[in-house]
């Protein structure tokens, strides 16, 4: 069964821009990971500094053993890290209902 990873990030104030471009940046770096099918970024409307990054992944270890022991997430992290106010705060989740 499938896992989306869903991370809370808090961006610093006035980099929100830099942060989106360097999200667009990084989006082939998750295409070519091993067991990732899809990645969105969303922006908070009432907080527009956070934002939730959604990756699904075929296990959680595509994630935690793999992408996160890959150059690609060293790559990653150049290209966004230095415009997080916090370290992100990540979780795994399952499907249990589809509604439609």
């Amino acid at each position: 069964m499938s896992v989306t990873e869903i991370a809370q990030i808090e961006v610093k104030p006035g980099m929100e821009a830099e942060f989106e471009a360097g999200v667009a940046k990084a989006a082939p770096l998750f295409k070519r990971a091993k067991g990732c099918g899809a990645m969105r970024l969303e922006r908070s409307a009432e907080k527009p500094q956070r934002y939730r990054l959604f990756v699904k992944w075929a296990t959680l270890e595509n994630h935690t053993v793999d992408f996160r022991g890959s150059p690609d997430f060293q790559e990653w992290r150049k290209l966004v890290g230095h415009c997080f106010a916090s370290p992100p705060e990540v979780e795994h989740t399952q499907e249990v209902v589809k509604g439609f």
